[in-house]
């Protein structure tokens, strides 16, 4: 079928993938790209999570192999985000084309399309772009009543605490008018304690990081309550200190001091671009602005659960557009080398340098694997989590004073 029967509505096209039962969405797509792009061949590639490599998505135990997630055709659409043609020169004269898979600013993968050749012009790539958008959102819809996706983003099995961590993250980034959100978070495969969450709303944005203390299932216990316990309060409309307090008392309740969680917590207007902060334990923040690396220095307050009934206060600090605010928990500012050099002291900063020109996703990525070079070794014994946000801001914003400041 010739490829201009592309030009038919997505819309029509997003209510096939949507009418797909879940496990058969891979099969509906490629389907819909034979009839609607001519296609030779589909392939579904999601990323691990370790963001290592690409696995094509196929009903176990049948396997292809993966390809690198940051090196090749494919790998270079999944880093830069933009889709990429592929000559191949078989002598079937066809075309591969890599499109990146991001929902909301979280990337998943790439689909690759094999078109006859002279098939991928720019309108056939943009349409096809439209699709891999469309496909993305259905697949974190059907990831909710099968297994196939997650199990597809597996080099190997998960710890158990590693499977709960990852039930409990909200993605690994997020993208608005207003700001960038990209995150990474290692060892993927044995994560305990360490989490990031935020939510974003009309006017705010929230985001947290959360170190629970200890190791394996008790230190992911302890954080998904102490997820639960922020979200709760939250969603009940409370302020940010109040969302802290709230945690803190749950926290004691249930260890009675015995166990807490070291938590950043942020709140940003998105209109001034003022942002409200409760510094509770060891998450440290950084800001980059223009060339200049600094420590935004926060009032350290108990780490929810440490206490029976702690008060916490917000403090403020403005962020302008163009900056980037790095969040770091105490597995990356806290790794020791060999010779005993903490990460934070001097690394950290170089690191956070030398990857300004990153997009947030690329540049947490690349702290985190800093942090494994600084250690030494793969084997992390503790969680390092990194969450990176670039901040546009809204036109309103320009020019206002801010009363306060970090």
């Amino acid at each position: 079928m010739d490829v201009v029967n592309a030009s038919e509505p997505v819309r029509s096209v997003e209510s096939e993938l949507r009418a797909a039962p879940p496990h058969a969405l891979e099969a509906t797509a490629r389907r819909l790209l034979t009839e609607r792009f001519a296609a030779r061949e589909m392939t579904l590639l999601l990323a691990d999570y370790g963001l290592s490599v690409l696995q094509a998505v196929h009903h176990l135990p049948h396997t292809d192999d993966p390809v690198p997630a940051d090196d090749g055709p494919a790998g270079r659409a999944f880093v830069t985000q933009t889709p990429v043609v592929e000559l191949t020169g078989d002598p079937a004269s066809t075309t591969l084309v890599h499109l990146p898979i991001t929902v909301r600013g979280d990337r998943l993968g790439v689909l690759s399309v094999r078109l006859p050749a002279g098939a991928a012009d720019t309108a056939a790539v943009l349409r096809l772009a439209e699709f891999a958008t469309a496909l993305g959102h259905e697949v974190v819809t059907a990831g909710r009543d099968t297994d196939l996706y997650l199990q597809a983003r597996r080099t190997r099995r998960l710890t158990l605490a590693a499977e709960m961590q990852w039930q409990l993250l909200p993605g690994r980034g997020c993208a608005r008018q207003e700001y960038v959100i990209g995150a990474h978070l290692e060892p993927a495969y044995a994560i305990g304690g360490d989490n990031f969450d935020w939510s974003t709303s009309a006017d705010h944005l929230t985001v947290t990081v959360t170190d629970g203390m200890g190791q394996g299932i008790g230190a992911s216990l302890l954080t998904n309550l102490t997820v639960g316990a922020l979200r709760n309060a939250r969603r009940a409309g409370i302020g940010l200190a109040g969302q802290a307090c709230l945690a803190d008392q749950a926290l004691y309740a249930q260890y009675g001091g015995k166990a807490y969680a070291s938590t950043l917590l942020l709140d940003f207007d998105l209109d001034t671009g003022t942002v409200r902060a409760v510094d509770a334990g060891s998450p440290q923040l950084y800001r980059q602005r223009g060339a200049a690396v600094e420590r935004i220095e926060l009032e350290a307050q108990f780490p929810l659960g440490m206490f029976e009934e702690t008060v916490y206060e917000e403090q403020t600090f403005r962020v302008e557009p163009g900056d980037r605010l790095i969040a770091v928990g105490s597995g990356v500012h806290g790794t020791v080398s060999a010779d005993g050099d903490l990460f934070g002291r001097r690394a950290l900063r170089q690191t956070l340098s030398a990857t300004s020109s990153m997009p947030p996703h690329e540049a947490a990525r690349a702290v985190v694997k800093a942090v494994i070079e600084h250690f030494g070794s793969t084997d992390l014994t503790t969680d390092a989590a990194v969450v990176c946000l670039d901040w546009t801001g809204r036109e309103a914003s320009t020019g206002r004073d801010d009363p306060h400041g970090v």
